[in-house]
């Protein structure tokens, strides 16, 4: 079946499609581990904005009904930004029974590179009426090196 049919024409998409087509059931050495296939459902199904500001970079994502406990950001590598969490299905509240079940449960997660000048540690997280923003601070820009005068010597 073709993927672009279904509405997933993102190259994370692809890529999974061809590990499930190229797999077929058999176990190789190359094969993702199943922590691996996870996470890129997880980074697929987190869609997030990235804006640049003259002073910093902000991550908005759509997070409704998570509280902050749920909800994890951290710096990895001294460079990549990583917000993942989980959000789990309620469960004996009532005894009713669910007829349609459609709004996303389970584990996401997302990784963003951060550029050279992203200060990373100036990082703030707030979320607000469900969505997460997510504030990298840049750092000043260097100070331009200045020529170096050498003093001739008479001899």
């Amino acid at each position: 079946m073709d993927i672009r049919l279904m509405g997933f024409d993102s190259p994370l998409f692809h890529a999974l499609h061809h590990l499930v087509d190229d797999n077929d059931g058999k176990s190789t050495a190359n094969a993702p581990t199943q922590t691996y296939v996870r996470d890129a459902k997880a980074m697929a199904a987190t869609p997030a904005d990235v804006k640049e500001y003259p002073n910093s970079y902000v991550f908005i994502i759509d997070m409704p009904g998570l509280k902050s406990g749920e909800i994890q950001v951290q710096v990895e590598d001294d460079n990549v930004l990583v917000i993942s969490g989980e959000r789990k299905r309620e469960e004996g509240k009532d005894e009713g029974k669910y007829v349609r079940m459609e709004r996303r449960i389970g584990k996401f997660m997302r990784k963003f590179v951060l550029p050279e000048n992203a200060n990373v540690e100036a990082v703030s997280a707030v979320c607000q009426d469900g969505v997460l923003t997510v504030t990298v601070q840049k750092l000043p820009p260097p100070e331009p090196k200045k020529p170096k005068t050498i003093e001739v010597k008479i001899a």
